[in-house]
């Protein structure tokens, strides 16, 4: 096993950094790093906000749901899908692009684009012996993310990434069992399969809560899983993307 693949093996979110500002020349090599990722056809369709205004910060930090780490870490990255350029590139070129940069396939190369480019920027920032959180919270309320960041339309902040130099531990969360994310030559719909995989991982994922915290949690995934997707949230997003421009065809 190399070093790139101990540090990815390694990973685990940080919620809480040392009050150690990135440099900017860190902040360029992860920026850089984010661009080498793969990108659809070459278009890289996004764009990375680096937020380092406490003003702005505190407000992000108030939309993704008060959480403390979005304020307080050693630099705030924002990752946007991004075709705004792409239709300056039309009108300049005087080409004919809103039909494509509004098609639900362009959206969905925004969206991985944007991605791959994060977990790039995040393998980066870990090789470097530092911790990350992403950060699903900005999209409470992505309108009000958009005012704090001057987003033109067909840009659409997707998370934050919080990066930093790690005030304290924190464990690797297991994952689910390799045999139930991957199969070979087709998809594995056996209900019993899966149901006994699950079965396994729960106890697995039960354990690493009551050791956590010391008995005070003992959740099962599944539970966790059919909690969370039972009730409604952010359900303006379909709304809200096809506002700034996205996915309309």
């Amino acid at each position: 096993m190399n070093q790139t693949i101990e540090t990815i093996l390694n990973h685990r979110s940080v919620r809480q950094f040392k009050n150690e500002a990135l440099s900017d020349e860190q902040i360029r090599t992860i920026v850089q790093s984010a661009q080498a990722a793969s990108t659809s056809s070459y278009i890289q369709a996004y764009t990375i906000i680096g937020v380092k205004d406490p003003v702005k910060k505190k407000k992000l930090a108030e939309i993704a749901g008060n959480q403390s780490y979005v304020e307080e870490n050693g630099h705030f990255f924002v990752f946007c899908a991004d075709l705004y350029r792409h239709e300056n590139i039309g009108r300049w070129e005087n080409s004919d692009v809103i039909h494509s940069l509004e098609s639900t396939e362009k959206f969905m190369v925004a969206l991985i684009d944007a991605s791959l480019a994060a977990q790039n920027a995040s393998i980066a920032a870990e090789s470097m012996g530092m911790g990350i959180c992403y950060i699903g919270g900005i999209r409470n309320d992505l309108e009000a993310v958009s005012e704090v960041l001057e987003l033109p339309d067909r840009v659409i902040p997707l998370f934050g990434l919080a990066v930093g130099y790690p005030a304290g531990d924190s464990s690797v969360k297991p994952r689910l069992p390799m045999g139930a994310v991957y199969h070979e030559d087709g998809y594995n719909a056996d209900e019993a399969g899966m149901r006994a995989e699950l079965d396994r991982y729960d106890e697995t994922i039960s354990s690493y809560y009551h050791e956590r915290t010391g008995g005070k949690r003992s959740d099962r995934w599944t539970g966790q899983m059919a909690k969370m997707l039972s009730g409604k949230k952010r359900m303006y997003m379909k709304e809200f993307v096809q506002r700034r421009g996205f996915d309309k065809r």
